[in-house]
Order: structure tokens, then C-alpha cells, then sequence
């Protein structure tokens, strides 16, 4: 039997038999290359079959190509044997040469271009299809590629790279903060600001987020005793440093709940107090904020004590203020947000800021990009820039914002009007920056 004894229209329909399986190479190999392989992992992982299989397919993606690379050059090279007889048949031998131009802009816009930009588009839901044609087909055909990929593997390993690794899928703090921001709106804003929290725990120090030396709440245990319990009732902290007579003397740490537990209000007195003291917990005013909570994972206390490089106590920092950090002010001490009467509109476009208050916070509730690389409140940022005391009236620029000083103390800066930004801010380049 000659190819002549073979209908045109079946040689057409083979054709396009062949052409549609060009397309479903091409198309499957864009979209099991593309597939976002943690969605992959996170859907095998909940039982999904054709997941399951796509990442088991994708842990040597050698084997992979060379399965698919072989079935699509080979149903490539027979569609060309195809087209060819059809030209010959039809036109002649000229015709044959003008067919192999049109075939190449056939295969090119039916089997490469339109199937990769759908892949492209749509690559886990033709990937978790594909992988449960592909997973049977690479057992079937396994002989001949396992040879391809021999002579291919041998090739590349020339090359210095080494087929059988699956390099670069781990992803940097940069690449997962790049991820996270430009998420757009597939993760909820107050979720995506949570994330880049953590990402961003390792450029925090517990400078940062502790409570200054200033405004610690504690117990002096050389005040009188009715003192000592108007103080313990009236406190909101669950935790409270106990001293005598000044900071640096720590007796120890007290849990108020605990206390008042086991003694109740009257049956409490100054040596049950003492008794419920705990041994203090010290941490480094310059310690990463990631090494913070992997002391308090440990049971490092749920409170620690702030030091400086001389042991002096600089402030105190608890759990909940890393929970608040990472939460942006969802989770923990409310206290810690910028307060209302801190900022306030000026009437004229502006705001009167209590130049105490802490730059990150002021950053995060006003959309402020103040420095926060160096002094932690305003006050400290204002006499950073003079270099002196200001007087009422003065005028600076910070972070782009136009400051004018409306009170001043002996040794202080009390209160600013800050005006809108004549021009924007730079864009932040870590938290330490930008206070996030």
C-alpha cells in the first residue's frame, strides 16, 4: 500500500490529530515549568491526586523534558511527513516547497505560541491534568528517555550543573518580602502587613519595641504597705518589676493574677509579696527581635529586663509586645499605640505632635516615613537634626515634613506643628527605616 492509496481527508485529519498533540506538549511543558510549586506542594499535601503526581514528576525535571521534548519533536516531525505527501499529492513538488513555509507558521502560532501563552496563563490547572497523562506515559516510554537523557545528562554535567539537584526553589527574606508586597489583593492588607512584620523581625532590635526606662511601671518595696496595694490593684500589667528604692535594685519580677490568686486582697501582705518574686530575666538592648523570640520560646519569662553594654537597665520588654509588633497593633498592650492626644489636626492641614512620642508608632498610625535608624521619639529626632535645644518657633525639615517647634522645656522639645510633605518621602529600604 503507497501513500497515494491513502485518502486526502484522512491525511488531513491525521494532521491535525498530530497538530493538536504538538500543542499538548507544548502547552503542558509551559505550564508544569511555570506552576507555582508551593500551591502545588499545599494541594498534594491535601490529598490531591493529580498534585501528588505533578510534584513527584517535578522532583527530576530532567526526565521530565526529555519525556515531553520526545513526544512533541516526534509528533512534530511526523505532522511535517504528513503535510509533506499532502503538498506533494496536491501541488507538486514546488508546492511542497511553499507548504513547508506555511507549515512553520502553522506549528508556530497553533502549537507553540497560542498553547504556552493559555499554559502561561492557567499553568496549575493544565499541570494537575497533564501530570496523570504524563505520570503512565514516563513508565511506558521510560527505556527511551531514560537513553535521552543519558546522552543529555552526560552533556550537562559538562557544564558544571548537575541534573538530578532541583536548585533555586528556596526563596530569600528579600524574595519573600518582594512576594508578600506585591501580592496585590490576594492576601488581605492587615495579613500581608503581619507577614512583612516577620520578615522584617530580623532588622528590629528590642530597642525598637521596649517600653522606655522612663515610663517602666514597677513596685518600690520601701513604700509604705496600703501604697504597695493601691499600686498592685490599680495596675493594668500582668507582670511588674519590683525594686527597692530605685530601677537598678530589682528584687524580682511578679506576676499580679498569680499573686492575688493564691492570696486573695486580704490575705495578702509584704513577705507573701516577696515570696512570689521571681528571678529577673536580662536581654541586650541591641538582640534581634528574632532572637527575642526564640529566648521566649525557651521560657526566657514572659517580661525581661532591657540592658545596656554597662548593665544599666534601659527599659522592659514582654511578649506582648512582640505580638504586638507582628500583629501591628492587634495583638497586645495597647499602650503601646500612638495615642490620640499625641496627634492632633492643627486645622490647617497640619498636626500638633507630642514630640514624645515614638516615631515608629507615629509612622505606622499617621503613613509618616520619619527615620527611625537613630533616636526613637520625636523629641530625640528634632535635637539629632539641631544638635541644641530649639527655641519656640524654630523651624527644621524631617523626612520631608516641615516641622515648627511650639514648646520647649529646660532640656526638651515638648510639642511640633508638622506640616503636609513638600515632597514625597523616600521609599523605605528596611524596617529599621521605616518602622513597619
Amino acid at each position: 500500500m503507497s501513500s497515494d492509496d491513502i485518502p486526502l481527508p484522512a491525511l488531513l485529519g491525521i494532521f491535525f490529530l498530530l497538530l493538536a498533540l504538538s500543542a499538548f506538549f507544548s502547552g503542558t511543558e509551559t505550564a508544569l515549568m511555570r506552576v507555582n510549586r508551593y500551591k502545588l506542594r499545599h494541594r498534594a499535601r491535601e490529598g490531591h491526586r493529580g498534585a501528588q503526581l505533578a510534584e513527584r514528576l517535578l522532583t527530576r525535571p530532567d526526565r521530565l523534558l526529555g519525556l515531553i521534548l520526545f513526544g512533541n519533536n516526534l509528533v512534530n516531525f511526523f505532522a511535517a511527513f504528513i503535510w509533506t505527501l499532502l503538498f506533494l499529492r496536491v501541488f507538486g513538488m514546488m508546492g511542497a516547497l511553499a507548504g513547508t513555509i506555511l507549515l512553520t507558521l502553522i506549528v508556530l502560532v497553533f502549537a507553540e505560541i497560542t498553547p504556552k501563552t493559555w499554559a502561561a496563563a492557567r499553568p496549575e490547572r493544565l499541570a494537575l491534568v497533564a501530570s496523570r497523562i504524563y505520570h503512565p506515559l514516563q513508565k511506558l516510554l521510560g527505556p527511551i528517555v531514560w537513553s535521552v537523557n543519558l546522552i543529555a545528562g552526560f552533556l550537562v554535567r559538562l557544564t558544571g550543573t548537575r541534573p538530578d539537584r532541583d536548585e533555586g526553589q528556596e526563596l530569600t527574606v528579600a524574595e519573600l518580602r518582594t512576594l508578600v508586597t506585591e501580592s496585590g489583593g490576594r492576601i488581605p492588607n492587615r495579613r500581608r502587613q503581619m507577614l512583612l512584620a516577620v520578615l522584617e523581625l530580623e532588622a528590629l532590635t528590642i530597642e525598637d519595641i521596649m517600653t522606655p526606662r522612663g515610663e517602666i511601671e514597677g513596685i518600690d518595696l520601701k513604700e509604705e504597705w496600703p501604697e504597695v496595694v493601691r499600686q498592685l490593684r490599680a495596675s493594668s500589667h500582668s507582670v511588674l518589676p519590683c525594686y527597692r528604692g530605685q530601677l537598678d535594685n530589682v528584687a524580682g519580677m511578679l506576676h499580679v493574677r498569680k499573686l492575688f490568686q493564691a492570696n486573695g486582697s486580704n490575705g495578702l501582705n509584704r513577705r507573701r509579696l516577696e515570696n512570689f518574686l521571681e528571678t529577673p530575666h536580662y536581654v541586650f538592648e541591641h538582640t534581634s527581635l528574632t532572637r527575642m523570640f526564640s529566648d521566649f520560646r525557651r521560657g526566657g519569662g514572659a517580661s525581661s529586663l532591657v540592658v545596656d553594654e554597662y548593665g544599666d537597665i534601659q527599659g522592659l520588654v514582654s511578649v506582648q509586645d512582640l505580638l504586638h509588633e507582628i500583629s501591628g497593633g492587634l495583638i497586645g498592650d495597647s499602650s503601646q499605640e500612638a495615642d490620640e492626644n499625641e496627634v492632633q489636626p492643627d486645622g490647617n492641614g497640619g498636626w500638633l505632635v507630642d514630640a514624645g512620642a515614638n516615631i515608629r508608632l507615629l509612622n505606622r498610625r499617621m503613613s509618616w516615613r520619619l527615620p527611625t535608624y537613630g533616636p526613637k521619639t520625636l523629641n530625640g529626632l528634632i535635637l539629632d537634626k539641631l544638635g541644641n535645644i530649639p527655641q519656640q518657633g524654630q523651624c527644621l525639615e524631617l523626612g520631608g515634613f516641615p516641622m515648627e517647634v511650639l514648646e520647649t522645656s529646660e532640656n526638651a522639645v515638648d510639642r511640633v506643628r508638622v506640616m503636609q510633605a513638600t515632597v514625597p518621602a523616600d521609599p523605605p529600604t528596611s524596617a529599621t527605616q521605616t518602622g513597619i
